[in-house]
């Protein structure tokens, strides 16, 4: 008896023994295969901008045009190739504007070193230093999505590198959202960095064309961002590493920065799509204009997130009024338009 239970002991610990090996090698080889692949998309969508180093990190950035300075920061997942595809950096750099869109560090091309918690603030202070090696100043600075938040760390930690903001489609409030639990685990030290290089590329590359499909909701993904966006860049252990990191920061980082947005005195424009399924208008963008005396709130009806592919024109305007109708956005803070030739309703209630 006692024989016979010692066997079915030892047979069931060789049994768990090979599958926790089989187990080990499949990861292992995920982890192969995912380093082989983003190096291979790395190598099949080579970087097309400059680079410039600052510290530790190299970053990279695309370039347009010469003239009056315009900087843009992309969103989460994305690169910024994003406003490329959406026509914004031919259509500004045609307004004797010079147009710089960064990688933000991690994502694209851009490195995100180590060691440090890449919050909005760190990554506004060393996108102010890359400003001042490429001889950027005061810039009108546009963001997108998480994007807005740097864009407003700059503004706030720098106020005198900034001439004006442009903030698209923005999330401005510390607002419970369901998605960031999940996709914050790849910033978990250690447990993140078996996700990010084996199940997580392969969870992603089956979420991107459902996200994208909720990103332009309620609009169709356009054929040009359908078809010219590298889907491979978001999915690489790296990038996937810097989007878990500033999801993980991003309520943080809104919680401690609304007790200034006060303290913004330079012009600024807040547009939002009034059917954006990822950050509700109403919570974020209308709230973000009380709080900013001279604020204009343009809000784009049955438009979701991607509002700069749905109006790309009006993006346009909106940072030509930042170069040059600073006293116009302030009085048009208490004013409602509707604009009908371009279908955009610009709603402005004073703080």
């Amino acid at each position: 008896m006692a024989n016979a239970l010692t066997a079915t002991v030892a047979k069931r610990s060789r049994n768990g023994v090979g599958l926790a090996g089989s187990a080990a090698a499949a990861m292992a080889g995920m982890a192969l295969w995912n380093t082989y692949r983003a190096r291979k998309i790395n190598r099949e969508h080579p970087p097309r901008g400059r680079f410039v180093t600052v510290e530790d990190a190299q970053l990279h950035c695309l370039e347009k045009g010469a003239g009056r300075p315009v900087v843009f920061l992309h969103g989460n997942v994305v690169t910024a190739e994003d406003f490329d595809l959406s026509g914004l950096l031919g259509l500004v750099s045609e307004r004797q504007c010079h147009v710089v869109a960064f990688d933000r560090p991690g994502f694209g091309y851009s490195d995100r070193p180590s060691g440090a918690i890449w919050t909005p603030a760190q990554q506004a202070d060393v996108l102010r230093q890359a400003f001042i090696k490429l001889g950027i100043e005061r810039p009108v600075v546009v963001g997108h999505s998480l994007g807005t938040l740097v864009a407003l760390a700059l503004a706030l930690d720098h106020p005198d590198a900034v001439s004006g903001l442009v903030l698209l489609s923005g999330y401005y409030r510390p607002t419970l959202r369901a998605d960031v639990p999940l996709f914050s685990l790849p910033a978990i030290p250690v447990l993140g960095d078996v996700i990010r290089y084996t199940v997580g590329p392969l969870f992603g590359a089956a979420l991107l064309p459902l996200a994208a499909k909720g990103m332009f909701s309620p609009l169709p993904v356009p054929e040009r961002f359908a078809k010219g966006f590298p889907y491979g860049m978001p999915i690489r252990p790296s990038q996937i590493r810097a989007e878990a990191q500033d999801t993980a920061t991003m309520v943080s980082a809104v919680t401690a920065m609304q007790r200034r947005y006060r303290e913004l005195r330079m012009p600024v424009v807040i547009m939002a799509g009034t059917m954006d399924r990822i950050v509700d208008h109403r919570k974020h963008a209308v709230r973000l204009h009380k709080e900013i005396a001279q604020s204009a709130l343009r809000l784009v009806p049955s438009v979701g997130h991607m509002l700069h592919y749905a109006v790309p024109e009006q993006v346009v305007d909106a940072i030509e009024d930042s170069f040059n109708n600073p006293t116009t956005l302030q009085s048009a803070a208490h004013n409602v338009e509707l604009l009908q030739s371009t279908s955009l309703e610009i709603v402005a209630s004073g703080p």
